[in-house]
C-alpha cells in the first residue's frame, strides 16, 4: 500500500505569531500512530521559523515555489540550493496560481521539477483543468500534457521521488469540490499514464487530491483507491481542519 501524505499549502498567509501558534497546535495534536506523512508548504520568509519549530518532530517542511536557475541575475527568485538549505523535504512546483497568476508554462514547470530533484528536494508536482476545460471534455488532455512535458524532460524514472498532486482548479478555495468518483477517474489517469511508461513507478507514485478537502469529505476522497492524501489549501491554516483531514487519511 501507498504511504499517504498530507501536504498543507498556506499560500501567501501568515506571521511569525500566527504561525507558530499553527504548528505548536498541529504537533500537539498529530496522530503517535499516523501511518502516512505530513508536512507544511510555507512561504519564504517564514521557512526558517518552520525549520526551528518542526526540526526532529514528524511534520515536514517545503516550499511553495523555486526558481529553475540554479544562480544568476535573477532579482527576486529563490533557488532549490536556497530552499534545500532551509532543511525542506518537499516544494510545489506548478501551482495552478502560478500557471494562472504568473504565466508559468508546462516546460517551465518541468524546469522547476527537475531543478528541485537536482538538489534533493522532492517536487509535489500539481496539475489540473479550469472548469472551462472540463465542461469541455478535455480534462485528459490537459491533465495529461501538463504531466507529459515532465516525463518527457526528466524521465519517467524521476517519478520515482515525486508527488503528483491533482488540484482542479475549479474546485480550487471555490467551496466546490470534486466528487470522489470525478477524483478518482483523473488520479486513475494519471496513474494509467505513468504505467504506460513504466509499471512499477506508475504503482508507487502518490497521487494527491487538492481542491477544497475539508474533514467532511476527506475521509469519502480518501477511500478511492487511487486518492494517495491531500494538498490542502484553506483547511490547512485551521489546527482543527489540517488535523481532522490527517486522521481521515489513517
Amino acid at each position: 500500500m501507498r504511504r499517504r501524505l498530507v501536504a498543507g499549502n498556506w499560500k501567501m498567509h501568515g506571521s511569525l505569531a500566527a504561525n507558530g501558534a499553527l504548528l505548536l497546535d498541529v504537533l500537539d495534536g498529530l496522530p503517535s500512530e499516523a501511518k502516512g506523512e505530513c508536512a507544511v508548504c510555507v512561504p519564504f520568509p517564514y521557512l526558517a521559523q518552520a525549520r526551528d519549530h518542526l526540526a526532529g518532530t514528524p511534520l515536514a517542511w517545503g516550499a511553495q515555489n523555486l526558481s529553475e536557475h540554479a544562480q544568476g541575475a535573477y532579482t527576486g527568485e529563490v533557488s532549490g540550493a536556497m530552499v534545500a538549505e532551509f532543511g525542506c523535504r518537499y516544494v510545489l512546483v506548478g501551482h495552478s496560481e502560478r500557471r494562472a497568476l504568473y504565466g508559468e508554462t508546462d516546460a517551465v514547470v518541468a524546469a522547476k521539477f527537475m531543478a528541485a530533484q537536482r538538489v534533493g528536494l522532492v517536487p509535489i508536482l500539481c496539475i489540473g483543468e479550469t472548469l472551462e476545460q472540463r465542461e469541455s471534455g478535455v480534462t485528459a488532455d490537459v491533465v495529461g500534457g501538463q504531466l507529459d512535458a515532465v516525463l518527457d524532460m526528466a524521465g519517467v524514472e524521476a517519478l520515482a521521488n515525486a508527488v503528483v498532486a491533482y488540484e482542479p482548479v475549479w474546485a480550487i478555495g471555490t467551496g466546490r469540490t470534486a466528487s470522489p468518483e470525478q477524483a478518482q477517474e483523473v488520479h486513475a489517469l494519471v496513474r494509467g499514464r505513468v504505467s504506460v511508461r513504466s509499471e512499477a513507478i506508475g504503482a508507487g507514485i502518490r497521487v494527491l487530491y487538492g481542491g477544497s478537502v475539508k474533514p467532511q469529505n476527506a475521509a469519502e476522497l480518501f477511500s478511492m483507491p487511487d486518492i494517495d492524501g491531500g494538498l490542502i489549501g484553506g483547511a490547512s491554516l485551521a489546527a482543527a481542519d489540517f488535523l481532522g483531514i490527517v486522521r481521515a487519511a489513517g
